[in-house]
């Protein structure tokens, strides 16, 4: 799984005009089993989201991102190889 990690680059307000395409995008996501998790960052700072995949083609995915295209997010890219996981969480693993 790769842990993607979000910081804004630009006012909120930008963000906020693109929120809509942007949570669209999760939404598919999540229905096509990529995403598993996302959230924004508290303060509003940015996002983090967890999906399925390798580095290389979640890197790929991420680009289609509404934030991305519009150059209103910085990404990280963190490689994750869960060892521990809380019952009920075991699809995550996997």
């Amino acid at each position: 799984m790769i842990v993607i990690i979000l910081k804004y680059v630009v006012p909120i307000e930008q963000i906020d005009a693109h929120r809509p395409a942007h949570l669209a995008w999760l939404k598919q996501a999540l229905a096509d089993g990529r995403l598993l998790v996302a959230g924004r960052q508290v303060p509003l700072t940015g996002g983090m989201i967890i999906a399925r995949g390798d580095g290389a083609e979640v890197e790929e995915w991420a680009a289609t991102d509404p934030f991305a295209i519009h150059g209103l997010a910085e990404y990280q890219f963190i490689e994750v190889a869960p060892s521990v996981i809380a019952p009920g969480l075991e699809a995550v693993g996997g």
